[in-house]
């Protein structure tokens, strides 16, 4: 029988290609550069090191009041798109509400925020709303308290990455359309009862995206366009809070876990079979505790690691070092961002595409998924993604140690305090890269 001739039919795809890619090179290498960056820190210069965020002024800015008008278009296309999800056919890479909502805002407006700057500004379905209600004469009912900080946002990040990640169909357009309707409500409620104050410290998308935004190396700044390294909006900013601090770090741990739940590794851990996986409904709970799980870790190591580089230069303020430098951990979140979502972005992208052209009555986008099938285009891929991690662990160094000189007031101490951080994020170079690299059962 092994004589006989016949045709045998084989499937490829990105996977497979990345699997025959020398990524342990990348992966070690990637660490190494990371390394290279925290040993060059500390050579540096002092007055270099204090300069590396300066920035320059582009050109003066009018107030932007045309920013509540495409937010109100932006309102409406939401509602319009909840209402096609409600009662238009239930594929969601032809509905237009998983598209606008898992494509268009969480694939490209996210990462358009620390690239561009806040265009989340000129596209949030909650603004316009809220300021008609103003304009009709809606006070705030209630005073929000200094205590409550961004806790109520830790929350609704919370239960949005809970959506995103053990929910069991979070794409599913009926099932999309009541939770967005839902969380558009009790966001527009929020504001009638505590103002404006309610998106800024309770409204889990806009404190993400405003936090990335501030990564964006262009940004307005009184009056003004400004230039600089990408992340000094963070570097000049006020000193977060103590809940704001540990929203960034959760943005890290969600990110992580939304790569580490869909490998091998993850499903061999909890049992489950990964050539034999049914679905996400049958891991609900194990993903729900590891998302937990995933969340108190990450807050513990970086806690952990701040507290030893404090001790060996002798400060004693952890609390403020912790809120101090947790913005160096959003460039490592948002560098695998990019990365985790770039693959469903060349795909999705297409889709959201087409779907544009066809309510605009344009022609027929064809969607291909060929490039993930030839090992040149997922080559450039995976370098392209590994590039993003490696970039954002760089970027989170020099954050870093721009706050540590804030802190400690001396390059030499601010370099001492940075090594047990320098561990973490290398460290944690070596984790994203792996989850890039890894095979993938879910």
């Amino acid at each position: 029988m092994a004589g006989l001739p016949g045709l045998l039919l084989a499937h490829t795809s990105e996977g497979g290609f990345v699997l025959l890619l020398p990524t342990g090179y990348y992966v070690w290498g990637g660490a190494a550069s990371v390394a290279a960056t925290v040993l060059l820190i500390a050579l540096l210069p002092e007055r270099a090191a204090r300069g590396m965020f300066a920035t320059r002024r582009l050109c003066a800015l009018g107030a932007g009041r045309w920013s509540l008008l495409t937010s109100g278009v932006s309102a409406l296309l939401l509602m319009g798109a909840v209402v096609e999800g409600l009662r238009g056919g239930q594929d969601p890479t032809h509905n237009a509400l998983p598209l606008l909502v898992w494509t268009a805002m969480w694939l490209f407006v996210v990462t358009a925020q620390g690239i561009v700057g806040d265009l989340w500004r000129w596209v949030s379905p909650f603004r316009a709303p809220y300021a008609v209600l103003r304009a009709l004469g809606v006070r705030p009912l209630l005073r929000w308290r200094r205590g409550w900080g961004h806790w109520p946002g830790v929350l609704s990040f919370l239960a949005f990455a809970a959506v995103l990640l053990v929910d069991i169909a979070p794409a599913d357009p009926d099932r999309l359309a009541w939770m967005v309707l839902s969380y558009w409500g009790v966001t527009i409620v929020g504001c009638v009862v505590f103002g404006p104050v309610w998106l800024a410290r309770a409204e889990a998308l806009t404190i993400l995206m405003r936090a990335y935004a501030r990564l964006a190396p262009v940004a307005r700044r009184g009056g003004a366009l400004r230039v600089g390294l990408s992340g000094w909006g963070w570097v000049s900013a006020p000193v977060p809070g103590a809940s704001l601090a540990v929203f960034m770090l959760i943005t890290l741990a969600c990110g992580s876990f939304d790569g580490l739940n869909e490998t091998f590794a993850w499903l061999a851990w909890i049992g489950v079979n990964p050539l034999e996986f049914s679905g996400r409904s049958s891991v609900v709970v194990q993903n729900a505790v590891g998302l937990g799980v995933a969340v108190a870790a990450l807050v513990a190591a970086y806690g952990i690691a701040v507290r030893a580089g404090l001790w060996l230069v002798g400060e004693r303020r952890f609390g403020l070092g912790f809120r101090m430098l947790a913005p160096a951990i959003l460039p490592i979140a948002f560098g695998y961002h990019i990365a985790h979502y770039l693959t469903a972005a060349l795909v999705n992208g297409q889709y959201l595409a087409d779907m544009v052209s066809d309510h605009l009555g344009g022609p027929e986008v064809e969607v291909t998924t060929g490039f993930l099938n030839q090992r040149a285009s997922v080559h450039a891929i995976f370098l392209v993604q590994a590039g993003a991690v490696v970039l954002g662990h760089v970027l989170a160094i020099l954050m870093s140690h721009a706050a540590a000189l804030r802190l400690t007031g001396s390059h030499r101490r601010a370099a001492m305090s940075q090594a047990p951080l320098a561990v973490f994020m290398i460290l944690y170079t070596l984790f994203g890269l792996w989850l890039l690299a890894s095979p993938r059962g879910a």
